[in-house]
């Protein structure tokens, strides 16, 4: 998942950058509480200060995470805002006629200060989330919205831009430029500068409702993450698991006060490894209920009525915007254009893995008949007896492969594909601060030696952090105002070994890591002009092309052969083995495309579903049911707990994104395939020029043209999963 499009600049600003947060809200109960309890002694804070004063140090300076003092955010907050909007006001009340430079150009340059404090904000709110961090979002989360629809709404700023959309200039502009002043053009009207005053004061309202709710979805997902652990006390309930993972349990018990006992944390990089290998079918029930229960358990912290409230206030807006529904206002500016065109690429892909989800499970079934202990396959046998169907079909154990798998090597391993495809170079540097101790920071540079950016990387799980795994990027590239180059970050959440020894993952988290860093790769390699068009200021639906893309090069032999290596002997991945994964690619496909269908599914049919009333867990239900989803599998976000779409707006209707960027990928690798290999250098330049350095400086469907020398072959998705092709 790509995160982190926290820029107040030019058209982000005007565009829905708050919306584009995957972050969240609250109650007006617990809004008013945060109000109240406001610190009794003032705190002031200027614009010198280094949480808002431009960055220092080496690299064109450094974020100053060790100046961070998180008392200040709201009153910096406040300082920035307030200098963003007397900025925006030099642009409205320049004398001179309207052009791109003096009023397109000119909004690209204002709100630097806001970007640098909110960028601290953003890193502590998902990383360093502690009570005092919570009740500083409830705050901070609708002062933001409330400051975009100022923006949104001046309509003597949107004027200006107006006069340069419809002036003569426009003809001059080279394309990008174009694209920047359309764009932002077409934000102003889809965020309500047309509406009437009557209507601007209640889209407003609703914008700083759906950002206190947003954050209090987020919050109440983290509390079910941290409190509810399943707790194993006996050492023979840990049969099947390898060695690595019992290892994490018990460091993960120690670091909750409870040695001696094994934790299983309520987070996806805890909960799949135990589904995958524990014998105990009990426990492993309950690990799968507790895990898909988050946000649902009907105690303070459940999201149902949050999500209906939130449903309901989107609703209302897209009509108020002059949208059918929420899904047809933010697919209009997404490669898609329309809820049907993401629906039929969907729905035309459904059925098939449906079908292959019932040949799946008769195998399974097969398996668990034989055992005779009477098991019918249910959603917690899924993963186990997965891996009983691939020992017996591809004769490949993935338990075999995990010791294979070390962290550090696999980090390495991204960085030498990257030096080898595009002429990057890693170091490690220590004279950048960081927030956390376990964090880690590389000088990027290019095969010539020039400075390309930084990279931090921040690995392991802890009190406070989001779950998952994302990108962010600290500050993106541009050449407006000088040559600013990019500073980027992966996080995840591996369990951190205390003894010393290497982490090991499982080949899932490898193509994670991996996926991260291919968004990585897209801000650092951005070479354009407008911060608003770097990196990865795309299309949702186009941002994970070179995420997913970037999952190939770690199932190739160059990478496997060099950096697969055994934590005990430095032994390499066997050839049999490294053949084996090979032959077992679409292995489970069926599961892995309909588990995460159902939440892209039933994301778009809730947008879709207007102002009705509905009842989350019902909705999810029934319609799940009418979609004839198999009983044995379900949702990779359950309703309760999709952050995707209810901890912001990025993705919400938009979750179909990955299998629409998915599309693209699996027609790119046959790019490579076809010119010879994944390392073929004409194709990586060209998807380097055509795609990685593009950002958003023209339609991305031209940029993918550009790179392919045609349209998307969207049967290229269907042969990589194995599917059959009609």
């Amino acid at each position: 998942m790509k995160t982190g499009k926290h820029k107040f600049t030019g058209r982000m600003m005007l565009g829905g950058a708050l919306a584009a947060l995957a972050l969240a809200a609250c109650p007006a109960a617990m809004a008013e509480e945060a109000a109240s309890g406001a610190q009794t002694e003032k705190v002031v804070v200027t614009m010198d200060d280094p949480m808002l004063a431009p960055w220092t140090g080496p690299y064109g300076g450094v974020p100053p995470f060790d100046k961070v003092d998180v008392a200040k955010f709201l009153p910096a907050f406040d300082a920035a805002i307030a200098e963003a909007e007397a900025e925006i006001n030099s642009v409205v009340t320049n004398p001179k006629p309207a052009t791109f430079e003096n009023t397109v150009a000119a909004m690209e340059r204002q709100g630097m200060a806001l970007n640098r404090v909110a960028t601290l904000f953003f890193v502590f709110d998902s990383t360093m989330s502690d009570d005092a961090m919570q009740e500083i979002s409830r705050e901070v989360y609708p002062k933001l919205a409330a400051f975009q629809d100022r923006v949104a709404q001046n309509e003597a700023l949107f004027k200006r831009v107006e006069a340069v959309y419809k002036g003569s200039e426009m003809k001059k502009l080279s394309t990008a430029q174009k694209r920047l002043v359309e764009d932002s053009y077409k934000s102003f009207v889809r965020n309500g500068v047309n509406l009437d005053e009557a209507g601007k004061a209640r889209l407003s309202e609703i914008n700083q409702r759906l950002a206190t709710l947003y954050t209090t979805f987020s919050q109440n997902v983290l509390a079910d993450e941290e409190d509810y652990v399943t707790w194993v006390d006996k050492k023979e309930q840990l049969a099947g698991l390898p060695d690595s993972i019992v290892a994490g349990m018990a460091s993960a018990a120690e670091a909750k006060g409870k040695p001696g006992k094994w934790a299983v944390t309520n987070t996806r990089s805890s909960m799949e490894p135990f589904l995958t290998y524990a014998d105990d079918r009990a426990l492993r029930e309950k690990v799968w209920t507790t895990y898909y229960s988050r946000g649902d358990n009907g105690d303070e912290h459940d999201n149902n009525g949050i999500i209906r409230e939130i449903l309901k206030l989107r609703a209302e807006r897209a009509k108020l915007l002059g949208y059918e529904t929420h899904a047809h206002w933010r697919l209009e500016p997404q490669m898609a254009k329309t809820p049907e065109n993401a629906m039929a690429l969907m729905m035309a892909v459904w059925p098939k893995a449906v079908a292959r989800v019932h040949e799946e499970v008769a195998d399974m079934q097969k398996i668990a008949d034989a055992e005779g202990k009477g098991v019918t396959i249910e959603p917690w046998d899924y993963r186990y007896y997965a891996e009983k169907v691939r020992k017996a079909k591809y004769d490949l154990d993935m338990n075999l492969v995990t010791p294979y798998l070390q962290l550090e090597k696999l980090r390495e391993a991204m960085m030498w594909a990257a030096g080898e495809l595009y002429g990057l170079h890693f170091k490690p540097i220590t004279d950048a601060p960081v927030y956390q101790p376990d964090v880690r920071v590389w000088e990027v540079t290019d095969a010539k030696g020039k400075f390309k950016g930084l990279w931090y990387f921040d690995p392991y799980a802890r009190a406070g952090k989001q779950s998952g795994a994302w990108m962010n990027e600290y500050r993106t590239q541009q050449k407006l105002i000088g040559t600013v180059m990019p500073i980027v970050s992966n996080n995840a959440n591996f369990v951190k070994t205390e003894d010393g020894k290497p982490v090991l993952i499982s080949w899932d988290d490898a193509s994670t890591l991996f996926h991260e860093f291919g968004h990585a790769l897209h801000g650092l390699l951005s070479d354009v002009k407008y911060p608003s068009q770097a990196g990865t200021n795309v299309a949702t639906d186009f941002v994970e092309f070179p995420s997913q893309l970037n999952e190939h090069w770690l199932e190739t032999p160059e990478v496997l052969n060099r950096f697969a290596l055994n934590y005990e002997t430095g032994e390499p991945l066997p050839a049999e083995l490294v053949e084996k994964i090979e032959n077992a690619k679409t292995f489970n496909q069926g599961f892995a495309t309909v588990e995460y269908l159902a939440s892209a599914l039933i994301d778009m049919k809730l947008h879709l579903a207007g102002d009705a009333d509905i009842d989350p867990d019902a909705f999810e239900r029934d319609t799940l049911a009418e979609l004839g989803m198999p009983k044995e599998i379900v949702m990779r976000h359950r309703t309760p707990q999709f952050g995707h779409i209810f901890s912001g707006d990025g993705y919400s209707a938009g979750y179909y994104s990955y299998l629409w960027s998915d599309a693209l990928t699996a027609d790119a690798a046959e790019a490579f395939v076809e010119a010879g290999g994944f390392y073929d250098d004409k194709t990586a330049k060209r998807y380097l020029e055509c795609v990685l350095s593009a950002g958003d400086t023209e339609d991305q469907a031209d940029e993918f043209r550009c790179f392919r020398g045609r349209d998307v072959d969207t049967a290229a998705l269907l042969r990589k999963r194995g599917f059959p092709v009609d």
